[in-house]
């Protein structure tokens, strides 16, 4: 007996990847549902070797389906969650909305599994953002070992985060500096995304930060320890997808490079490919379509009395989005609902 499943957003990038890593991991599903937009209804998506027609989000009864991965926004997750939650179906969410909602627990099941069971209160778990759920995944067997104080982190973020048009900006402003009859101005970003890094994602708050930079902070604090200090400077870069991330952190206790290694290999969700030579280490190409968390670069910060830093690379669209929903949803049949 397997579950009853709606995958909300099913045209998007990360709703096509829910899909393909459901079908992937061979999650036990008796039926799915694919919703759309009104613009996108009717349009055919693949669930494994079955060829799936979206229906109408605004119309769809949720009553009777077990669980709905959403990946449709804010604005319409705010609207049809609620929908869901309140006939019963739990509602595993990508959006920002609920992330910092004390009644609804944030998730990253390598990390912080036991939260699951508070789900109950809104029928709802969050997913963190991309750029988060790939970091705490390092962080955490770390913190366990020696006690984190202070991380600091520079993000080099994919295009592929802020959504199909993004990778078509991407492609299409590249095409057009070897044709310069093309102009292709920014439309996506604030910027030109081809051949060039901008330091700004999100809106900016008052504090000069970003909101990306602050979703970071406040994110890694719910799921991991509320006392670790972070500061974050998030960048897009030109890449299509595959988020990377250069990680300074200071501990409690002296925590030595081998032995931080030694960790990381054993710790669930990790990949570590840390060797002094060209080419011994990841990047964002080498990541696309893997599932995990990947490390390199491990060593010790001679201008702290305990710190390290490492690089992190991960599949943003997977274990950053559709992935990590997936898990979610595994930790939660597992744990709370119990069927198949």
């Amino acid at each position: 007996m397997g579950y009853r499943v709606v995958i909300a957003g099913a045209t998007g990038n990360v709703g096509r990847e829910m899909l393909n890593i459901l079908a992937e991991r061979q999650f036990p599903v008796d039926e799915i549902a694919v919703l759309a937009s009104r613009k996108s209804l009717g349009t055919e998506v693949t669930f494994g070797d079955k060829t799936l027609t979206t229906q109408d989000l605004d119309t769809f009864d949720f009553a009777g389906w077990d669980m709905a991965l959403f990946a449709v926004g804010s604005d319409a997750t705010k609207k049809y969650a609620p929908k869901a939650a309140a006939v019963g179906c739990v509602v595993i969410d990508n959006s920002s909305l609920y992330r910092y909602d004390h009644d609804v627990p944030l998730i990253v099941p390598e990390v912080n599994p036991q939260a699951v069971h508070g789900y109950a209160k809104k029928n709802i778990i969050a997913n963190p953002n991309c750029s988060t759920a790939q970091m705490v995944v390092a962080l955490k067997p770390l913190h366990d070992r020696a006690k984190i104080k202070r991380v600091v982190v520079s993000t080099y973020q994919s295009v592929s985060g802020s959504g199909k048009d993004a990778i078509d900006e991407l492609w299409d402003q590249t095409k057009a500096v070897y044709n310069p009859t093309q102009d292709v101005p920014p439309s996506v970003y604030t910027k030109q995304i081809a051949f060039n890094v901008i330091p700004h994602i999100d809106v900016f708050l008052d504090d000069g930060s970003t909101k990306e930079e602050w979703k970071m902070v406040a994110e890694t604090k719910k799921i991991i320890d509320p006392s670790i200090k972070v500061t974050a400077t998030c960048v897009r870069v030109p890449v299509f997808v595959g988020h990377s991330e250069a990680i300074n952190i200071e501990f409690e206790d002296f925590l030595d490079e081998d032995e931080a290694r030694d960790i990381l290999r054993e710790a669930p969700g990790i990949m570590v490919i840390d060797k002094r030579e060209d080419g011994g280490y990841v990047t964002p190409v080498e990541c696309v379509g893997d599932f995990a968390t990947f490390i390199s670069r491990i060593r010790q910060d001679s201008t702290l009395d305990n710190g390290l830093n490492l690089w992190c690379v991960s599949d943003n669209l997977r274990k950053g989005a559709a992935l990590n929903a997936v898990q979610i949803a595994e930790l939660l049949g597992r744990e709370v609902l119990k069927k198949g």
